[in-house]
């Protein structure tokens, strides 16, 4: 038990507070609304509901909407009760929540399990998205996965390749991390994951590979080498990766590579949330409220 969080809610709070579909759905439209009702069509302040069918409507233009029009929620055919417990499942456990482990817990089919957790990582990727990197910034690269001739090592191996970025304050405390998932480990892929994830003007360190020397123009970076080998210079890029890779192989036992960006993504969600693990639930429902989901980003 030792991956369980501290939580806002304890089990026996949180399934008292949400213990209906219709407390479910006026949770789910406080936090899409939390400075009362816009509409999304002509701007109206003011709604009433139609408790029927669930839905809400614009006393202005009388646009009917439901509490999940327009996120990743949206047309899922699944319960906002089974939502609600899937995010609360999903947050409560550093470790993450394996879809065998939420068919188990919540009694849905595997297919459904698979499909909760894909539209969760997908409000992750969507919020990790708007946000970049900046002060001193640690920047390597990484492999993931098994050779499919099992022969090539280093830049040149099968695996998946990825730059993972983690920035740090003036004292050297972990702050944020960014991870993408790379066609190359080339110089002009590491400039565009460098100009897409970190500011200008931040001081970057990494190895002296020439794809970094090349790659991280000086006129947007301070760049700063390490040249010796030996010496781990990146201590805390290194321990991120090797706790990435830990949670990768200990919750999911693997991740296919088409959707590896999206599990790169919930864990740089997690690790830039863990200082705030109590709100957890209600920063991943409120990601997922704000993300219009426009199919599969893996």
């Amino acid at each position: 038990m030792s991956g369980l969080k501290k939580s806002a809610f304890s089990v026996v709070d949180f399934a008292t507070r949400f213990d209906t579909e219709d407390k479910c759905r006026e949770h789910f439209f406080q936090l899409r609304f939390p400075h009362g009702f816009v509409c999304p069509k002509c701007g109206g302040s003011s709604c009433g509901q139609i408790r029927t069918r669930g839905l809400y409507q614009c006393k202005t233009c009388r646009k009917q909407i439901s509490a999940t029009s327009g996120t990743v929620f949206h047309g899922t055919h699944v319960s906002l009760r089974i939502w609600i417990w899937a995010i609360y499942l999903f947050t409560i456990d550093k470790r993450g929540c394996s879809a065998l482990q939420l068919m188990r817990e919540l009694k849905v089919t595997y297919k459904t399990a698979w499909f909760i957790l894909h539209r969760l990582r997908i409000a992750m990727s969507h919020r990790e998205s708007r946000y970049m990197l900046d002060s001193f910034v640690e920047l390597d690269d990484t492999y993931l996965g098994t050779s499919t001739h099992g022969k090539k090592r280093g830049r040149g191996t099968e695996k998946a390749k990825i730059m993972v970025a983690v920035s740090k304050s003036r004292e050297g405390i972990p702050m944020f991390a960014k991870m993408a998932v790379m066609p190359n480990l080339h110089s002009i892929e590491v400039g565009k994951f460098a100009l897409k994830n970190i500011a200008e003007g931040t001081h970057i360190s990494s190895d002296n590979a020439s794809s970094y020397k090349k790659g991280l123009a000086e006129k947007y970076f301070h760049h700063f080498k390490t040249f010796e080998p030996e010496a781990d210079e990146l201590v805390t890029l290194h321990t991120f990766i090797s706790n990435f890779k830990a949670f990768i192989a200990g919750t999911y036992h693997g991740a296919e590579r088409v959707h590896l960006q999206l599990y790169l993504d919930e864990f740089c969600f997690r690790f830039n949330r863990r200082n705030y693990d109590a709100r957890l639930f209600e920063r991943l429902l409120t990601a997922g409220l704000e993300c219009a989901y426009v199919g599969d980003l893996g």
